[in-house]
């Protein structure tokens, strides 16, 4: 199993997943006001994060996701669009947020 934690104003709390899930989806299972309008397209930034903490074991994104990120408020040097995550053993850790 994979950990993720999410910080928010109300705390951290600790998210498990599965190697080949997406960041997505195992946010909006736990509540998290993610909307992922496009369903993945990257068509829209409505699933956009910061991670925190273990940012340099993601893939790079790709440019059409960074172009998506540039429309997208609040966005930083560690953002990343959610449905662009594939989880893998390596992220175990992770820290975000939800901008």
């Amino acid at each position: 199993m994979i950990s993720v934690v999410v910080e928010g104003a109300g705390g951290a709390r600790t998210l498990a997943a599965a190697p080949g899930d997406v960041l997505l989806r195992v946010l909006q299972a736990a509540g998290e006001p993610l909307e992922g309008t496009c369903d993945g397209q990257m068509a829209c930034a409505t699933c956009h994060v910061i991670v925190t903490a273990s940012f340099d074991r993601l893939p790079p994104a790709s440019g059409e996701e960074e172009d998506m990120l540039d429309l997208a408020p609040g966005a930083s040097r560690t953002s990343r669009l959610s449905c662009q995550v594939v989880l893998a053993p390596e992220m175990d850790g992770m820290k975000l947020r939800v901008p």
